[in-house]
């Protein structure tokens, strides 16, 4: 079954050096017409539990989120897809730190300049600030990590820090803990607490 998960993975070996024939006609094929560039899967699957929660099938409306591994890629990414390769309309997501990278890949040359929202410091600590550090550590215990999250409170790097800063830290340590929160935190989530970042990001699609 041709899918949008096949088209991403073209991306991804186009934007590795690989031919971008597959990815061309996956693209007309599956009619994607956006493609919102994201730093990774954590992005990823944050933006896709906020479309299905509200009803939205991206791929149906012709819209491709595209983790790249890193913003450092903004630039190739937005080559391959943009105005000069795919044609697709260009929006992205990126953390405050990561945004000149995003300004320099997708910036003026590119025109039309696509919308990137910027998270203030990472979406993690978007979602963290949005729920509240003691509902994140009800979801941290109900996913049967509250042993895990006392173990690295006592940490002395941890001591004195405050709650929401250990929070995003201990959702970074582990392989693939940043994507599974990245869902849950946006399940979490009640309406009118979703980050700007990524409420503009869902209404501009």
């Amino acid at each position: 079954m041709v899918d949008m998960r096949m088209f991403r993975d073209k991306v991804t070996v186009w934007a590795a050096g690989g031919s971008g024939g597959p990815a061309r006609e996956l693209a007309e094929l599956l009619g994607v017409r956006t493609a919102v560039l994201l730093e990774g899967l954590s992005d990823l699957a944050a933006v896709e539990a906020l479309a299905a929660g509200r009803g939205r099938d991206l791929a149906a409306e012709g819209v491709c989120a595209v983790p790249m591994g890193g913003a450092t890629s903004a630039g190739r990414y937005a080559e391959l897809l943009g105005p000069s390769g795919l044609g697709l309309r260009l929006i992205g997501l990126c953390d405050e730190r990561e945004k000149p990278f995003f300004d320099r890949g997708l910036g003026p040359a590119r025109a039309p300049r696509p919308h990137v929202f910027v998270c203030a410091a990472d979406l993690e600590d978007e979602l963290i600030r949005a729920l509240g550090p003691a509902r994140v550590e009800r979801i941290v215990e109900a996913e049967d990590e509250l042993r895990a999250w006392q173990t690295f409170l006592r940490q002395p790097a941890q001591r004195g820090r405050p709650r929401h800063q250990q929070l995003r830290r201990f959702i970074g340590t582990r392989k693939g803990r940043k994507i599974r929160y990245g869902r849950l935190l946006v399940e979490a989530l009640a309406p009118g607490q979703v980050p700007a970042p990524l409420d503009d990001l869902l209404a501009g699609l």
